[in-house]
């Protein structure tokens, strides 16, 4: 017998910009993705100015931005980026790992963190993570951080149902959408629509933005 034919067309390739004004660096890394066939590299900026204009014209799932850039702090871009291509999950690309710079880059809706000492095997599979909607944090690190989030007084006003604050605490826990699915006995496409209408409801672009309003607006414990 012939093997059947998958159903459906193949998906789409993850579409990546490098924003990092190393050359040799962006440029390896270019390589390594575009190696990969599940990857399309759409372009490489070195600036801030430059990743806005390529971000609205090149549409990337992914772009995985330095933080150190020639005209600015590359955290600090994050909520530009945002407005341009609100779906864009951005992935900070850092020399040092400052939980500082973690912080704000969780509060300002990064989608995960890439050491730049870390392989190029973890990098390529980074971005597949967070263009499946994953949070590129270890939960070791997600623990560390969650204490240092800024918290509102008062308490936030937005309502959630009982399974989204189950999901939210299991978000705080560093679980995977499939960690949670088999954790709820639920499927991973249920545990996607509700990751999907808690950052409708906290207006986040990310599961570790979810995480930060949660946290400011006293829905999960930070620790």
């Amino acid at each position: 017998m012939r093997p059947e034919a998958p159903d459906g067309p193949a998906p789409a390739a993850v579409r990546v910009l490098i924003v990092d004004d190393h050359q040799m660096f962006a440029t390896s890394l270019a390589h390594a993705l575009q190696s990969q066939p599940d990857v399309l590299v759409v372009g490489q900026a070195t600036s801030i100015s430059e990743a806005q204009r390529l971000v609205a014209s090149a549409a990337p799932d992914v772009v995985l931005l330095d933080h150190r850039l020639p005209d600015g702090d590359g955290v600090s871009a994050i909520a530009g980026l945002h407005h341009i291509r609100p779906s864009a999950q951005i992935v900070v690309l850092t020399a040092a790992t400052s939980e500082r710079v973690l912080v704000s880059a969780m509060e300002a809706g990064a989608a995960g963190f890439i050491a730049k000492t870390q392989r190029l095997d973890d990098v390529i599979d980074g971005v597949r993570a967070a263009a499946q909607g994953e949070s590129v944090v270890s939960a070791k690190l997600l623990t560390r951080l969650l204490p240092r989030l800024h918290r509102q007084t008062g308490g936030g006003r937005t309502e959630l149902t009982e399974r989204e604050r189950e999901i939210l605490d299991l978000l705080a826990r560093g679980l995977s959408n499939a960690d949670i699915a088999q954790e709820l006995t639920i499927s991973v496409h249920t545990v996607r629509n509700h990751v999907a209408n808690l950052s409708a409801k906290l207006g986040a672009h990310s599961k570790l933005e979810v995480l930060a309003i949660a946290v400011r607006e006293g829905l999960v414990e930070g620790g």
